[in-house]
């Protein structure tokens, strides 16, 4: 019998990383593609890509970027960047993934998202504006697809000490830390144990969880 199959966008990063180490362990076949081989906001890259690999189980949409700075300063081509990579990109693959999921047994999409989101910081309106259209697709998708058993959630990580986020500065880092009521932030390994639990949940559609302690 052939091994369940995922695919995880931005597959360079940190998180992308850990959640390879965590399904690979957990039997599937590992794609995990960094953007030199799928630029998620190319439509007929994202096409080919999913064309080749063949029917899959499951989708992490885990590409993002940020390009941080206040509205006054913020660029249209900032904002161009990190939306078309944030949401148009989920957008593409899912569309993509949706294609390519079995008939008979569905298939499950894990949207990677951000407590931005939620509650953004000042300058990340554009990266704040792009996760919370993520949720909105999440829903809309999970809605939409339900009747063909398919799933889709949307995971919020929680800030992770990762290459993403290895510039900001100390200071920064602990005033983030004094949001999270347990003054701890999540780890990559606890947000991959997470996802490869929420893919065993059969009967979970349409939802939203946050893996830290900021309220």
């Amino acid at each position: 019998m052939d091994s369940a199959k995922i695919v995880i966008t931005g597959g360079r990063g940190d998180l992308a990383s850990a959640f390879v180490s965590e399904f690979q362990g957990a039997g599937f076949t590992v794609f995990a593609p960094g953007r030199n081989e799928l630029d998620v906001t190319d439509a007929d890259a994202v096409k080919q890509f999913f064309s080749e690999i063949g029917p899959i189980d499951l989708l992490i949409n885990n590409a993002g970027l940020t390009r941080d700075t206040v509205h006054s300063r913020l660029t249209e081509e900032d904002w161009d960047v990190v939306i078309d990579t944030n949401l148009k990109g989920s957008f593409l693959c899912a569309r993509a993934a949706l294609r390519a999921f079995p008939r008979k047994t569905g298939g499950h999409i894990i949207n990677i998202g951000s407590f931005s989101a939620k509650s953004p910081p000042i300058g990340q309106s554009n990266y704040a504006a792009a996760k919370a259209g993520l949720i909105g697709l999440t829903q809309s998708l999970a809605k939409e697809y339900g009747k063909r058993d398919i799933r889709v959630n949307a995971i919020l990580p929680g800030f992770l000490e990762t290459k993403m986020t290895a510039a900001l500065s100390n200071n920064a880092r602990e005033r983030i830390r004094d949001r999270h009521v347990l003054q701890r932030f999540n780890t990559t390994e606890d947000a991959a144990r997470f996802a490869a639990f929420l893919h065993t949940m059969k009967h979970v559609s349409g939802q939203v969880f946050q893996l830290d302690s900021r309220v």
